[in-house]
């Protein structure tokens, strides 16, 4: 049930590229983070480059594109490998939908406590224990 935001700047401009960007995320946090897609939010936002600025000079100057994500997961769901394959993946899938990228360009993996985040009106820890306290089919109490 990840949040994701991803900020981009490209000079590529299609009218398919943000759809594009969420799919591609979206399938790289489940693929990758083992996410569930059907409870994976995407927000994605484009600037121009000329009001982005890495090294002192913007991205239209540079001839390059960007890109900001963010993603919240419930903590320690995922391994230290899983999160680096993850960021490496990013990198790589974004460049090839905006094009040669300023090393400048971030992800950042944001776990949270599951006490203090969830979605639908309930946190992920509460949805946890209520997973806990389910009897399984065919095990009923005695």
């Amino acid at each position: 049930m990840p949040l994701i935001t991803v900020t981009y700047s490209s000079v590529r401009k299609t009218p398919s590229l943000k759809a594009e960007i969420a799919s591609a995320v979206s399938d790289l946090t489940a693929r990758i983070l083992r996410k569930d897609p059907n409870v994976t939010a995407v927000i994605v936002k484009a600037v121009d480059a000329a009001d982005w600025f890495a090294g002192g000079k913007s991205l239209a100057e540079q001839s390059l594109a960007s890109f900001w994500l963010d993603v919240h997961v419930s903590e320690g769901t995922n391994t230290k490998d899983e999160k680096a394959a993850y960021l490496a993946a990013l990198f790589q899938r974004m460049g090839e939908l905006l094009g040669p990228l300023h090393e400048e360009s971030y992800a950042h993996v944001d776990e949270v406590k599951g006490d203090a985040y969830g979605f639908g009106g309930l946190t992920q820890e509460r949805r946890y224990i209520a997973g806990q306290l389910e009897i399984p089919a065919g095990k009923a109490a005695a």
